[in-house]
């Protein structure tokens, strides 16, 4: 990789942001080039160091994309002369640089570092200016040596950028003295960097502060990764011990001490202690004592006779009128039930009966679930998050929910769809936001995956019997005409789907292995389904898969299927390790982030969250910039440094799918883990589908998954929690009227 010394003669453009540079660069004796890549703080009049590979730009023509940069101290005195008359140091212009170099030649670089008094040896300095060239001068070389320490450490030069904005001059000082304190305070840093970066410096393996931020890091992988709100002691302490390497009674040391200190809650249980976050213990509590109490609220409609209220001609079963009384004669309700079993009939009934009566507000955790719960209802529904009014605020990467017990939602009834998308943490902030005497019915089907986020909310608040639970079975005649609909619950039931024959939805084209599969898939989305009815390939068609790596996993298919359906044909890109994101591409938001900021015709609003699909619609490769346009409208920019947040979407985790419906749901199933191989992962993918579904693979691979009904344990003690605070005696408060 050629590398290259000279001088930066301009600053074409900066993210300042993330330090993406295009700049214009000057080596000496040789032509000037253009340079683009991360060059944090680099100035013009910067003497630097370039490695990287030359590309042929389509726009801006050749350029040198840099894969690695150094400051460096000009050596000759033309160079010298450039860099102290750049402006880069105060009291310095070109005729002073001319005497101070013509006095200490090669050697002006040493004298400013060592001894900056003997500025005064040059004609026209006294000490006064010595003084302001010195600070001045320092000032840049200190900002140059920090860069450059955290490079010498292998962070990127983004993060080193980041530290730097973050601690100024004292980074330095920050790092060496607690290392560790990067991984809570700067976001893009978790314990693995930091502690790459303490030993490295020469942090005992029993530091305290190392034990202290590996037992935060345990905890946070089994909630981020595994959805765990708690760990077993004997469970927390193995993995402590398998990331640490420390010895266990320093681990159980510093344990203690963390429990004193009220960071962590060490809750005892029948299977022994359970060891929480301290935020996570809090928020799991207080969201089941507030449904606990909204649950004890008396309903107004009480008496209500749900046959007697609902309009002419709107027809029910003698279940669903059963059902429907529940949920009118209950503060809390749950409703769940498969696919075609009466959900959506249920909740346009409550609308029928209470429209004119109350407030009504529908709501559902994405911008898909809630459009499709608005289109159905005939009523608008929102977000959760943007009913709560979600902002970011207090913060880098900080969200607030505006509503809370200070500002409610003001409802009188309150419909949530698709609650086994909800976390514990977004079960808390609704729970906070809703009045007493709110009527609240959450509807989803228990029998899909449990949310991406912490918790296992849906399922913990049937089982614990603290609210009425409406168990919809009967499918009814029009969704039994669906095999879609008949195969769901066959799966459900542990039974082979029926597959194939005349005027069905619902085919399996039988392949060998993974690599047929995706071969397969590509000519089935590209070709064969389009012309099998009208379906759009981008839009109507949806490949999910059950693993992201391996031939026919997330990966290898999006980058198959963006060849096919999007490709590189000379336009601009930006890469992000192996991946590319060009305009026309389909992607997914897979990571909550509350600071992005978005416009829809004309509105302003902040937040993007995890499953939010759309497509890029402009790519700026020379800023490191994409525009997006997710799927309701709202628009945003992404910098290089946000491209870690998104993913092609042509292909799809099906855990990714959730809340989400498509026209067409292309399933390549061959062979894969147990852990992931599941009858309930096989029954959320079907459950995506509305028009048709087409499996790739070997049926033996579907025998398998249906006969496989693990469900994956979460840790969590949301259920326990609401039997606890259930059935306390009723209060004067708990009376409330819509």
């Amino acid at each position: 990789m050629p590398e290259y010394k000279g001088t930066v003669t301009d600053i074409i453009f900066r993210n300042e942001d993330n330090g993406y540079t295009v700049l214009s660069f000057k080596p000496e004796n040789e032509r000037t080039f253009t340079a683009v890549g991360v060059i944090p703080f680099a100035d013009e009049g910067d003497y630097l160091s370039l490695n990287g590979e030359w590309a042929e730009h389509a726009s801006y023509g050749t350029q040198l994309k840099v894969a690695s940069f150094a400051f460096c101290s000009p050596e000759s005195r033309n160079e010298l002369e450039k860099y102290l008359a750049s402006g880069l140091i105060r009291g310095v212009g070109p005729d002073m640089a001319k005497r101070i170099v013509k006095h200490f030649g090669t050697q002006t670089l040493n004298v400013l570092d060592t001894q900056p008094e003997r500025l005064t040896e040059v004609s026209g300095i006294g000490e006064k200016k010595a003084a302001m060239i010195s600070e001045s001068y320092a000032e840049r070389r200190g900002t140059q040596n920090t860069i450059m320490y955290f490079l010498s450490l292998g962070l990127s030069p983004s993060l080193a950028g980041r530290i730097y904005k973050h601690y100024g001059a004292d980074a330095v000082l920050v790092t060496r003295t607690d290392p560790y304190r990067l991984a809570d305070e700067i976001r893009g840093i978790g314990f693995k960097t930091a502690d790459t970066i303490a030993l490295s410096e020469g942090y005992s393996q029993n530091d305290p502060r190392r034990i202290r931020c590996g037992i935060k890091y345990v905890l946070n992988e089994s909630l981020n990764n595994e959805g765990h709100t708690y760990l077993p002691e004997d469970k927390f302490k193995a993995e402590a011990n398998r990331i640490l390497g420390a010895q266990e009674e320093e681990i159980g040391r510093e344990l203690t001490g963390m429990l004193l200190r009220r960071e962590l809650v060490s809750e005892q249980a029948p299977d022994g202690a359970h060891i929480y976050l301290r935020y996570v213990y809090d928020c799991e509590t207080d969201a089941a004592i507030k449904l606990s109490s909204l649950a004890r609220q008396h309903a107004a409609t009480r008496d209500l006779h749900a046959r007697a209220a609902l309009s002419d001609g709107t027809v029910l079963s003698e279940a669903q009128i059963q059902a429907l009384e529940t949920a009118l004669t209950n503060s809390v309700c749950v409703i769940t039930g498969g696919p075609g079993t009466g959900k959506t009939t249920l909740i346009r009934g409550i609308i029928d009966i209470m429209k004119g009566r109350a407030r009504i507000v529908l709501c559902a955790p994405t911008g898909r679930a809630a459009k499709r719960m608005s289109e159905a209802a005939g009523l608008p529904a929102a977000t959760i998050h943007r009913l709560l009014e979600y902002g970011a605020e207090g913060g880098e990467g900080a969200g607030v929910f505006k509503k809370d017990e200070n500002n409610p939602v003001k409802a009188d009834i309150i419909i949530v769809d698709e609650m086994s998308m909800v976390d514990i943490f977004l079960l808390r902030a609704l729970l906070r936001a809703v009045l007493p005497g709110t009527k609240l019915v959450l509807t989803g089907d228990k029998d899909q995956l449990p949310s991406v986020g912490a918790g296992n909310v849906l399922r913990d608040i049937i089982d614990s019997g603290s609210v009425p639970v409406v168990r919809l079975t009967e499918v009814f005649r029009q969704s039994a005409e669906s095999r879609i609909v008949t195969n769901a619950h066959l799966i459900n039931r542990g039974e082979m789907p029926i597959m194939n024959g005349k005027n069905t939805d619902f085919f399996i084209e039988r392949v060998p292995d993974a690599l047929r599969a995706a071969q397969s898939v590509i000519e089935m989305v590209t070709r064969r389904l389009p012309g099998y009815m009208p379906l759009d390939p981008l839009r109507d068609i949806q490949v999910m898969a059950p693993m992201k790596r391996g031939d026919a996993g997330v990966y290898a298919l999006n980058a198959l299927l963006q060849e096919k359906l999007n490709p590189l044909a000379g336009r601009a890109q930006i890469k992000r390790g192996e991946v590319s994101f060009r305009a026309g591409d389909k992607v997914m938001q897979v990571k909550n982030d509350y600071s992005i900021c978005w416009r829809r015709a004309g509105e302003d609003g902040e937040g993007l969250f995890n499953g939010d699909i759309g497509f890029v619609t402009e790519v700026d490769a020379r800023a490191g910039s994409l525009l997006i346009r997710f799927d309701d409208e709202r628009e945003a920019a992404y910098d290089r440094e946000m491209l870690e947040e998104i993913e092609l979407a042509y292909c799809m985790s099906v855990h990714k799918s959730q809340g989400s419906e498509f026209p067409c749901v292309v399933l390549p199933l061959v062979s894969g883990p147990p852990m992931l191989m599941t009858r309930n992962l096989l029954y959320t993918a079907v459950t995506r589908a509305k028009k048709l579904v087409v499996i790739i693979g070997r049926e033996g691979c579907i025998h398998a998954m249906i006969a496989n009904d693990h469900i994956q344990e979460r840790y969590s003690s949301l259920c326990g929690r609401l039997r606890q605070f259930a059935f306390r005696e009723k209060t004067p408060d708990d009376t409330a009227q819509i």
